[in-house]
């Protein structure tokens, strides 16, 4: 590896907090309260669930920028130069076609998930699945606002006002619905990851909600025309647009069905503090 990663991870770390833009992180904490509020999840009452929210979200961005874009560089870099092998360029289109998706999903949804482990190792390995899967929205809502926050920061804001009262315009209407819908998708992975950790069914899980979170990704491969990560004016396809509020929408269906499912019937334990 001839770059230093140390360096670049830094500078996409601290690229996050360089322009504070207080209408992009207002939007971004309404997208995520709006998704949040779903799971209807103790966040106001049990304030240690803070730790989570915050955490999740820094150590997501940590494991973002110090493994997963080292990691997917070594690779790339070890598939190029294998000119023994006959098919290195056809390996090194599928490692960048669905590779780097369903990596980038593994190590978010696992740096996504280390509070919420915390906290059930803490509480004796016994938690309610239902409060497992809240408790993991709420890990998934830390790291989703701080991913919008950072779109619509550096890449669309800039864009918004001109287009304030054109809804249609693509370079407003598309980067916004593209920014709401993975907010949804961040908050449902990783309570559905929650979900199996409390169930016993840790690992299941969390593979399930890791290549969900790589279909996700693969929507900046699908869809040349979303550019939400490169630098330059703002991007967006109709598409894409499309593919992610689907999977987004039944993700969050399944993840919603399992929070609320018999719920008449049971009496939900009190959560106590880890």
């Amino acid at each position: 590896m001839d770059w230093n990663w140390i360096d670049y991870g830094v500078g996409y770390f601290v690229s996050f907090f360089e322009d504070f833009s207080a209408p992009a992180i207002g939007l971004a904490i309404a997208f995520g309260a709006v998704w949040l509020a779903c799971y209807w999840s103790p966040l106001f009452k049990k304030h240690w669930l803070w730790g989570v929210f915050v955490s999740s979200a820094f150590l997501t961005l940590a494991a973002i920028s110090f493994i997963h874009i080292p990691l997917i560089q070594w690779i790339a870099d070890q598939l190029y130069y294998m000119h023994h092998f006959p098919s290195r360029i056809v390996l090194h289109r599928l490692f960048y076609l669905a590779g780097i998706p369903l990596i980038g999903g593994l190590v978010m949804e696992g740096a996504k998930l280390v509070p919420v482990v915390v906290y059930w190792r803490r509480s004796g390995k016994n938690l309610d699945p239902k409060l497992g899967l809240a408790i993991g929205a709420v890990a998934g809502a830390g790291f989703g606002i701080l991913q919008a926050y950072g779109v619509l920061a550096t890449k669309l804001w800039g864009a918004f006002p001109a287009y304030a009262y054109d809804f249609f315009n693509p370079a407003c209407s598309y980067g916004f619905l593209c920014t709401f819908f993975p907010v949804a998708a961040q908050i449902a992975f990783s309570a559905l990851a929650g979900y199996g950790l409390a169930r016993g069914r840790g690992w299941q899980f969390y593979l399930i909600a890791s290549v969900l979170h790589g279909l996700l990704n693969l929507a900046w491969r699908l869809f040349p025309g979303m550019t939400l990560y490169s630098y330059g004016n703002p991007s967006y396809s109709l598409g894409a647009c499309v593919y992610t509020a689907v999977l987004a929408a039944l993700v969050t269906a399944w993840a919603l069905w399992l929070r609320w499912r018999k719920r008449a019937a049971t009496t939900e334990p009190e959560i106590s503090s880890p």
